[in-house]
């Protein structure tokens, strides 16, 4: 039988009368935008990140979006975002007129490196925004420090780290704002687009509220010029369905993030597939299950392509940094070299790690790797 890279139609057969039950309740109410729905949500959603406030929005993009418009990032600013992550994280950089300034990262978790941050630093620095990418955090007691000694927020995007830990901490706690996506695919996904924000700072949190609504309270009384960044009711509700369930499914890729290091031994695959590492004091939540091919982007490449020929699920994310991107180009500093972020682009591979697949299927997916090896 295929084994898909993810299957979201197992997790829903678990939850359906719920969620049926409750968009119900929306279609009845015929209250869509904002309401009960979205604050008992973002109301769950703050206790469970162990944040003061979360302000739920309309896509994860937005939420980074939003994050850097209240703390007043603008045209010719810069903010400091890793060379390798998902296009949004430099995207949003440049729709707002700043600059992104790219930095390398470290290999070992794919997220930026600290070491090189601060040489990076400019009088134009407005904002830095780590990536706690794949699920797990970025390592936020150095980048924190830098940020600290220069006096520059720090903005997490968390978009595939919802319920990872730093140190008793969780990610979206552990800067001026973090960042969450709620697309479907991530750990806690939404039926659609959705994302939100978390904070403890009170008066950041009131200017995202009020951001979220074009800058205006009371109604029809605009402070600022923010957007239309709300979230829809039928999303929240859902998503307030999936969050009570989202702490199972999270240790299910755990569990199963173990097993292939198991399996993975048993196969002999020392030096061929680097696994992925989960570093001391963090607690990973594998939304994405990356492999690493040292040998290059060939091997890369010929296992992907025996994996799709017998039905199994992988992904490259991302084949390009994005300092390469054709979009960036004219970017200052895009075309330096960023090494560690380039191996990542030629030598990575997402395979299936949703907490439904048995042992048996995560035995299939490492017997055909080593085949294709």
């Amino acid at each position: 039988m295929p084994i898909p890279l993810l299957d979201l139609k197992a997790q829903y057969a678990t939850i359906r009368d719920e969620v049926l039950r409750v968009t119900e309740e929306v279609y009845e109410s015929q209250h869509f935008i904002l309401g009960k729905k979205v604050d008992d949500f973002e109301r769950d959603f703050a206790t469970y990140c162990q944040a003061k406030h979360a302000i739920a929005l309309s896509s994860g993009t937005d939420a980074l979006l939003i994050a850097l418009m209240v703390l007043g990032v603008g045209h010719g600013d810069e903010v400091i975002v890793p060379a390798y992550s998902f296009f949004a994280t430099a995207g949003v950089v440049v729709r707002l007129g700043a600059v992104p300034v790219f930095c390398d990262i470290d290999l070992v978790d794919y997220n930026i490196d600290p070491a090189r941050i601060e040489a990076l630093i400019t009088p134009r620095t407005k904002a830095i925004m780590p990536v706690h990418l794949y699920g797990q955090c970025a390592p936020m007691n150095e980048i924190n420090a830098i940020a600290a000694k220069h006096g520059i927020p720090v903005v997490e995007d968390a978009a595939q780290a919802v319920g990872a830990d730093y140190e008793g901490r969780r990610a979206g706690t552990l800067g001026a704002i973090g960042s969450f996506s709620f697309f479907p695919s991530k750990n806690l996904g939404a039926f659609g687009d959705a994302g939100a924000v978390t904070t403890d700072d009170d008066a950041l949190a009131q200017k995202l509220f009020d951001y979220r609504v074009h800058g205006m309270r009371p109604k029809y009384f605009h402070h600022y010029v923010g957007g239309n960044f709300r979230i829809d009711a039928l999303q929240a509700a859902v998503l307030h369905v999936k969050l009570p369930h989202l702490e199972s499914w999270t240790e299910g890729r755990r569990r199963n993030a173990e097993l292939y290091r198991e399996l993975f031994a048993d196969a002999k695959t020392d030096g061929r597939v680097v696994l992925p590492e989960e570093l001391p004091g963090r607690r990973h939540v594998f939304n994405q299950y990356i492999v690493r091919f040292p040998e290059g982007r060939e091997t890369r490449d010929r296992v992907l392509e025996h994996l799709k020929s017998r039905g199994i699920g992988c992904e490259v994310y991302y084949p390009l940094t994005l300092a390469a991107q054709e979009c960036f180009r004219d970017v200052p500093g895009a075309r330096d070299r960023f090494e560690h972020s380039e191996l990542a682009a030629a030598q990575t591979l997402a395979i299936p790690i949703y907490p439904e697949l048995q042992r048996d299927q995560l035995a299939e997916v490492v017997r055909e790797i080593s085949k294709a090896l």
